[in-house]
């Protein structure tokens, strides 16, 4: 069997270009807004990896490993839980980005993989301009990918004070149903609250999730929100407010945020407030193959041909000078085969270097897509490449 394991994927050729510029351009993105690259193992303790989270359902659903020492361990489910280590005895604020694979040991399904590579970025001692800018962040990465997406806000400090009016126990267990809304609809997740929550109230709790970010002027957490949304604003962010935006993780404790599209789904991005080591932080993961996905973005980079026709010395020489000027070059010495072989790989333009070039001094260009063809001397030939 040489087929992937179910939720894994491989990714070659324009696919795998693809993902570079994307990955590319998000740890650009992340580096001009101050946030330093962190690199963390793949494996670790199974204790460290599962925290206080036991009952959230992404924690539920980690890679479990044993070691010859039949030490119990874990692959990381995401970068997060890990900033405990990372941000000790670090100078406040601690801003660091990290891209990588993570894994989910979960039911696959479009747009759902069990490895996926999370592009993570987040503010240990954050103030509201830290969270402002975390959030300019993505809005400029779906930007510069041509996304049409929107940042929904909300608060579950705020939530939790609001549902509580309600008198409505064990509120992280709603929090945890108001979650899966998006996933499920509202009536699965109605019937799920039954078990636990008087009708009459649970028709009171979606009721207040239609309300609008004024109503809950008067409950803890509003002020927080309305300063993130406000400051947001300097960044060229509109923020918009969903009450039904709660995050299925346990330990954020304040604002939380999703980054949606029509095109899909799922979401873009998710994150939010959160402790690490009792200081409040602030920040999301997105998945490169969703913004994959969704790029509206055309591939240009400069690729080049040289045929030899018996000039190796000549071919490797030129091949050398048009490298050193980040022109992606490929070589071949048989003439049928390379042409084939540049149709393949869209590389529009050819190189021949020939006896009949070299008594010229000049080089046969051929424009892959027009067919046209040109006899050019080497520094006229590298001005137009160039």
């Amino acid at each position: 069997m040489i087929e992937t394991v179910r939720g894994f994927s491989d990714f070659t050729g324009e696919e795998a270009e693809k993902r570079e510029y994307i990955r590319k351009k998000v740890e650009s993105i992340f580096k001009v807004y101050g946030f330093e690259p962190a690199e963390t193992p793949i494996i670790e303790q199974e204790e460290f990896v599962k925290g206080d989270n036991d009952y959230d359902e992404a924690v539920s659903d980690i890679f479990k490993l044993k070691d010859k020492g039949q030490r119990n361990l874990a692959l990381r489910y995401e970068f997060t839980f890990q900033l405990k280590r990372l941000a000790q005895n670090k100078k406040l604020p601690y801003k660091r980005y990290q891209i990588g694979p993570v894994f989910r040991d979960e039911p696959v399904s479009a747009n759902r993989f069990r490895q996926f590579t999370q592009c993570d970025v987040d503010v240990v001692g954050a103030s509201i301009i830290d969270k402002a800018e975390v959030l300019a962040t993505i809005y400029n990465i779906c930007k510069s990918l041509k996304i049409d997406a929107e940042i929904q806000v909300n608060s579950r400090k705020m939530m939790n004070s609001a549902i509580k009016s309600l008198e409505i126990d064990n509120i992280e267990f709603v929090l945890r149903e108001i979650d899966k809304i998006d996933k499920q609809g509202e009536d699965a997740v109605k019937l799920s609250m039954t078990k636990f929550i008087e009708k009459e109230k649970i028709v009171k709790l979606f009721r207040l999730l239609e309300k609008p970010l004024s109503f809950f002027r008067k409950y803890e957490g509003y002020k927080e929100l309305k300063e993130l949304i406000d400051c947001s604003e300097n960044y060229g962010l509109k923020p918009v407010f969903n009450p039904k935006i709660a995050r299925g993780l346990s330990y954020y404790n304040n604002e939380v945020f999703e980054v949606k599209t029509k095109e899909m789904k799922e979401t873009i991005a998710g994150g939010g407030a959160f402790l690490i080591n009792n200081i409040q932080a602030f920040g999301y993961g997105t998945g490169l193959e969703r913004l994959s996905q969704l790029a509206k973005i055309k591939l240009e980079s400069k690729k080049i041909m040289i045929i030899s026709i018996n000039q190796d010395k000549r071919a490797i020489k030129l091949a050398e000078k048009l490298r050193k000027q980040n022109i992606i070059v490929s070589m071949s010495d048989k003439v049928s085969k390379a042409l084939e072989y540049a149709n393949s790989k869209s590389i529009n333009k050819v190189i021949f270097i020939g006896s009949e070039e070299i008594k010229k001094r000049k080089y046969k260009l051929r424009d892959m897509t027009t067919g046209k063809e040109e006899m050019l001397g080497e520094k006229e030939l590298i001005e137009k490449i160039i």
